[in-house]
């Protein structure tokens, strides 16, 4: 596959940073399994370190433009980086770094994770170390075409099976051959065929941090990907697998600032180590209110003033959002400026230390995608679910009577506040064939949208408009002629 703004070599010294992979060549590097995990450690690093722009860092970007290209983050003025995802013309645009950024990460990213899959078999040392290195090489190669055909590819449909609708190419080793776009059907098959065999490979794999995948990140992306392909059931099932035997963070915790991987009740996240910040590129940088970068001092991320009207101040979700802008519990820098509605739910190390770890994957998610599925199954324990969640956040929270749609609706309400700002409202968006809307319903106490028009250009797109597929970068297109680019 040629991927002209990708080009590296097997082992990257840009993505498989830890020695010995970095200074020697690849038949070295791929040898034996201690080398391998060496490889498979410079991935995990991979994930957040910084690759061209200053905003450009890795899947913690990416997951800051997922949810700015929805609703529920507001620029406040004209002032922050990914503007040209804010305002939705980067992403139509095949020449833009906007487009460019995902589709290089993943592949990059994708592509190390062949390198291990191309070599982990005949490689030198214990089978229990290959499976366990397999089957994470397997789970990055999966949750990377998962989120590319997201992006580039048609929403999957279970109404129209097989879907044959054009999705992304699909690199399975490390090949300059020039693939052409598969269907998204056949993506689809491929990801679920690598999960399922991670799925096997990991049983019993006691991982040494959350930087690492395990069987249960394997169950919770099985239950991402169901949850796209509207397998209810099987959404259920692995949601209720991945989260079993962990416990929500209590209200204390909430707040503290979603910095750490240790948290109980992170499945998945990157440790930002000291010695390896990538400073004002850090996620911390531009999600958290508290650090000292011109982006949070002159434009801070603020909540969808519609959304948060939505809940109670007795629930710990609301509180991690300052109406005002004061932030009265939190130390900011004289220079900061204030907007209403600013969040605070992110905080790096210090006004003067950026670092905060970048969540992937947490059980809340588990619980609302189990609720989901179970509320669109008609299964009356969808409300338990629901409601198991929404206490540990809100006491006074009474289990809900809905039913229907109207359940549904609920779970996906407290879904948007629950993951604000983790990477998930553009893909929620497009799977559920959901309209993007910026100005609201006009029901609420707040009658006016904080989404100033002059700043976010673009107030709504109608579900199913071609704009829901971002285009393929051109670079990459003139690299490889096999792929066809999507509607401009």
């Amino acid at each position: 596959m040629v991927l002209s703004v990708l080009s590296l070599s097997s082992c990257s010294e840009d993505f498989l940073v830890k020695k010995p992979t970095e200074f020697v060549d690849y038949a070295s590097a791929t040898a034996t399994t201690a080398n391998l995990y060496s490889s498979l450690n410079g991935i995990h690093r991979s994930l957040y370190i910084r690759y061209e722009g200053q905003n450009e860092t890795g899947i913690a970007g990416v997951m800051q433009a997922v949810d700015i290209a929805g609703e529920d983050i507001v620029y406040p003025i004209s002032n922050g980086w990914f503007l040209g995802v804010y305002n939705w013309t980067g992403l139509s645009n095949e020449n833009s770094q906007d487009v460019a950024f995902p589709y290089r990460t993943f592949y990059r990213i994708n592509r190390n994770a062949n390198t291990i899959l191309d070599a982990v078999d005949i490689a030198n040392g214990p089978e229990a170390d290959k499976k366990i290195i397999k089957g994470q090489a397997l789970l990055y190669r999966a949750f990377c075409h998962f989120q590319l055909v997201q992006l580039y590819g048609k929403r999957y449909d279970a109404t129209a099976i097989p879907n044959s609708q054009l999705g992304i190419p699909l690199a399975l080793k490390v090949s300059n051959e020039k693939l052409p776009r598969s269907t998204v059907e056949d993506v689809y098959t491929q990801i679920n065929k690598d999960i399922d065999a991670a799925l096997l490979l990991l049983v019993g794999y006691n991982k040494p941090n959350n930087s690492h995948l395990d069987l249960r990140v394997a169950q919770g992306l099985k239950a991402r990907v169901a949850l796209v392909q509207q397998n209810w059931p099987a959404a259920s099932t692995f949601a209720a697998a991945a989260r079993s035997g962990k416990t929500l963070m209590t209200p204390a915790a909430y707040t503290s600032g979603f910095n750490s991987y240790t948290n109980s009740e992170w499945m998945w996240g990157s440790f930002v180590n000291e010695l390896q910040s990538e400073s004002f590129a850090n996620f911390g940088a531009y999600m958290s209110r508290n650090y000292s970068s011109t982006v949070i001092r002159s434009c801070p991320k603020a909540i969808f003033n519609k959304l948060l009207d939505r809940f109670p101040a007795t629930d710990v979700r609301s509180t991690l959002f300052s109406r005002t802008g004061a932030h009265p519990n939190i130390t900011l820098v004289s220079t900061a400026r204030s907007f209403p509605f600013t969040s605070q739910k992110f905080l790096s190390v210090s006004t003067g230390d950026s670092r905060c770890d970048v969540p992937y994957m947490r059980i809340a998610e588990m619980f609302l995608i189990e609720a989901e599925a179970k509320a669109r199954l008609n299964d009356p324990t969808a409300s338990q679910i629901l409601f198991n969640l929404v206490t540990a956040r809100n006491a006074a929270y009474v289990r809900s009577t809905a039913t229907g749609q109207a359940l549904i609706d609920e779970v996906l309400l407290n879904r948007r506040i629950e993951l604000w700002g983790e990477g998930f409202r553009f893909y929620d968006l497009k799977r559920t064939n959901s309209a993007l809307d910026r100005t609201g319903p006009t029901t609420l106490p707040a009658t006016t949208s904080n989404h100033i028009t002059s700043v976010a250009n673009v107030m709504s797109i109608p579900a199913g408009d071609k704009r829901w597929q971002w285009l393929f970068p051109r670079a990459e297109i003139n690299a490889n002629p096999a792929i066809v680019q999507n509607p401009n």
